[in-house]
């Protein structure tokens, strides 16, 4: 299954911030050791296990092609179908009526 990587680059600390996400934990944390990141550094606040990326590493997960890219409408929609408490994973860019 693929890795995403969203295009909301959130302003914080003077840099622009994105979310990786993936259908599994074992497959984000294979895409972040692929990048460098280590594994501390996903969140697991909300709905969604994620990472947070800067716009530099974003583009590089991209061009690696560790991630693809989606719009953050989508993953805000797919974060969505995530019951509270639930780690259960919905393919990001499934149509949510399915």
């Amino acid at each position: 299954m693929p890795v995403y990587v969203d295009d909301a680059r959130i302003p914080w600390r003077g840099l622009r911030w994105s979310h990786m996400v993936a259908d599994t934990a074992e497959e984000l944390h294979r895409a972040a050791e692929a990048l460098g990141l280590a594994r501390e550094h996903a969140q697991d606040k909300g709905l969604t296990l994620h990472y947070d990326l800067p716009d530099t590493w974003r583009e590089r997960a991209i061009e690696l092609g560790v991630a693809r890219p989606i719009h953050w409408r989508d993953l805000a929609r797919r974060r969505a179908t995530v019951a509270p408490g639930s780690r259960a994973r919905r393919d990001p860019l499934a149509d949510p009526a399915e």
